[in-house]
């Protein structure tokens, strides 16, 4: 989903306990659930004249606590969070803000379907990274998956004759763009660090960055809106830890299918809070990228188990 798509480390190795299937897609539609309530707030703050950075340190401080408690109850303890991969930690913050920004911003400017539907491109560049930059071998098969991704994002934008307003589909697509290289970058941490302990790097690197910014662009605001930053907050916090907690029961190849969910959840809060209903070029794009998506991850795990 984007989004907090970027806070979706893939474990390398099998982890303990990962028997529970049913368990683990529940807690991942849950977690889609909160994330798509957490880009209402977004969208909400949005129109009360709320800066993005003052929405994202919102949602990082919220959730410091959270991944605290979760290292503090993990069997390793807080000297876990020891790591010699703080260029790559530095790295990831960097890139992983200006994406989480970008996928905020891409929210209050287009309907919560249409950012949603384009953030699933993510797969799709991160497919493209690989190869380009990781110099993965990459088969016909997934490059015509991405190609076919690609074209189903020309259905849902239409260059030069969609209804989705350009600026707000370019944003989206660059904030998609750079979670791809996000998900590069939580690769190669990956191989040393857990999921937790990057989650951590990336909250304590990114937090004084954003306070500054909440300084000088924030304010005061009324209750309302106060009720919404924290609803990006609590939101945030509960999409993250139920997206760290679905890994614990099942595989990302069972859990990932669940993300599309996003799209139902990011629709019906669309036309219930804010009266949009997705365009036509929607229905028929966003089944051809969800498509190439779930072929590609169905690929990876294949290449992951052979």
């Amino acid at each position: 989903m984007t989004t907090d798509v970027l806070d979706k480390p893939v474990p390398q190795h099998p982890v303990l306990g990962q028997d529970r299937p049913f368990a683990g897609i529940v807690t991942r539609l849950a977690a889609m659930l909160s994330l798509a309530i957490m880009f209402a707030f977004v969208k909400l703050a949005g129109e009360q004249g709320v800066h993005v950075t003052e929405s994202l340190f919102y949602r990082q401080l919220t959730a410091m606590p959270l991944i605290c408690f979760l290292i503090w109850r993990s069997s390793a303890g807080w000297p876990a969070i020891k790591s010699d991969k703080h260029r790559l930690h530095i790295l990831r913050s960097i890139l992983g803000i200006f994406a989480m920004g970008l996928n905020f911003w891409a929210m209050t400017l287009l309907p919560l379907a249409d950012a949603t539907t384009i953030s699933f491109t993510v797969p799709i560049f991160a497919t493209l990274f690989a190869a380009l930059i990781l110099r993965e071998k990459v088969g016909i098969q997934r490059w015509s998956a991405v190609l076919i991704g690609f074209i189903g994002v020309l259905v849902v934008i239409q260059p030069g004759g969609s209804l989705i307003p350009a600026f707000g589909a370019t944003i989206a697509l660059v904030g998609a763009l750079v979670t791809a290289s996000v998900t590069l970058v939580i690769r190669m941490l990956g191989r040393t660090e857990t999921s937790i302990v990057t989650i951590f790097w990336f909250s304590v690197y990114t937090l004084p960055a954003l306070a500054i910014c909440t300084y000088v662009y924030g304010g005061g605001h009324d209750a309302t809106t106060w009720g919404y930053l924290l609803g990006v907050g609590i939101f945030g916090a509960i999409g993250q830890l139920t997206i760290t907690q679905s890994l614990r029961f099942a595989p990302v190849s069972t859990v990932m299918p669940m993300d599309y969910s996003a799209l139902v959840w990011a629709t019906i809060i669309g036309i219930v809070i804010f009266g949009q209903w997705p365009g036509l070029s929607i229905w028929f794009g966003a089944p051809i990228i969800i498509g190439s998506g779930l072929f590609i991850a169905w690929r990876e795990h294949i290449k992951s188990s052979s």
